[in-house]
């Protein structure tokens, strides 16, 4: 049985898992749907009530029911990189490949209609919310006059992007940003502008759950920190990732999270306030973990590896028509 990893080509993430997987004998093919059709070939029979179906990519033929496990981590758009690319061909190209993946019997880590769903952040915030997990007071508003009344309210705010991704090639990190005191909020009838209450943190917590493993990292705020400096990615200093325990209530909360949202993987974000308590700020369905394994040691990638060789189908997979594109 062979492991299916949907990536592009350049992820670092993957050929840590990749590695694990090798070591321990587990047959592994890579491809990205980008390179559909040309680099990746596929076929699907439908005969005599069953279906036969085929994936080829550098040089290698594996049976799509011979998968026991699809990890789709970080893929390209179908069909992007065809000579005469196209809306039309990208939508064929979608609906063939993952038509025929989603009836494969394959654990998923994550089903593409779930890993569609779980990177709206409004849902995540709502679904953290009634999974018990702290969330900051946030706004999502287009009406400026909303936008004011919630910073008279919260005097203290940061600004940061609803969607995530910037949609450029290759796409940008927008960084979250403090919100200047003497703003007016006019801009946001432009369009849909998210604003929250700033955590005065202590640590910022990367939490990255593995099926049923919780791994958890801080890296503490530096004494001399400057205090517009919010986002954890673009902070200067070099206070290192340590390992962290897992408060009991943040773990019963968070796998509460990944069962209603049907996610095998989550990687968590939360900022830790100076009274201890752990807020939500997201959870990125795919999220990358290398940075943090190299600075704590934990062995994520080779938890990833050991829970894309597990046999046996996936539990709870839902299967609809939504699409598939969770690039």
């Amino acid at each position: 049985m062979t492991v299916l990893i949907l990536t592009c080509e350049e992820d670092v993430t993957a050929d840590m898992v990749v590695v694990h997987l090798n070591a321990s004998g587990v047959p592994v093919v890579r491809l990205d749907p980008a390179d559909l059709p040309g680099g990746v070939a596929l076929s699907g029979e439908y005969v005599h009530g069953s279906f036969r179906g085929h994936l080829q990519s550098a040089g290698r033929l594996v049976s799509i029911a011979g998968l026991r496990s699809i990890w789709v981590r970080r893929p390209g758009a179908p069909a992007a990189r065809a000579p005469q690319s196209s809306a039309w061909l990208t939508e064929e190209s979608s609906q063939a490949l993952y038509g025929m993946l989603r009836g494969s019997g394959a654990r998923w880590m994550n089903h593409p209609d779930a890993a569609r769903q779980a990177r709206h952040k409004p849902w995540q915030l709502r679904l953290a919310q009634d999974c018990g997990l702290p969330v900051p007071a946030t706004l999502i508003t287009t009406f400026p006059q909303a936008a004011r009344e919630f910073a008279e309210r919260y005097p203290d705010l940061v600004v940061k992007p609803v969607s995530g991704a910037h949609p450029q090639d290759p796409p940008r990190a927008v960084p979250t940003s403090r919100v200047a005191p003497d703003t007016d909020f006019s801009a946001v009838a432009f369009g849909p502008t998210l604003l929250q209450r700033r955590v005065a943190k202590r640590a910022d917590i990367r939490l990255t759950v593995v099926g049923e493993r919780m791994l958890a990292a801080r890296k503490a705020t530096a004494a001399d920190a400057d205090p517009d400096a919010v986002d954890v990615r673009f902070a200067p200093g070099d206070v290192p990732w340590r390992p962290a325990e897992v408060p009991p209530r943040v773990a019963e909360a968070v796998r509460s999270y990944l069962t209603r949202a049907q996610l095998a993987y989550g990687a968590f974000d939360f900022a830790e306030d100076a009274d201890g308590m752990w807020w939500f700020l997201e959870c990125n369905q795919s999220g990358q973990f290398g940075f943090v394994e190299v600075e704590t040691g934990q062995p994520i990638a080779r938890a990833v590896a050991e829970w894309l060789a597990q046999p046996g189908p996936e539990p709870g997979a839902r299967v609809d028509d939504a699409d598939a594109s969770v690039c």
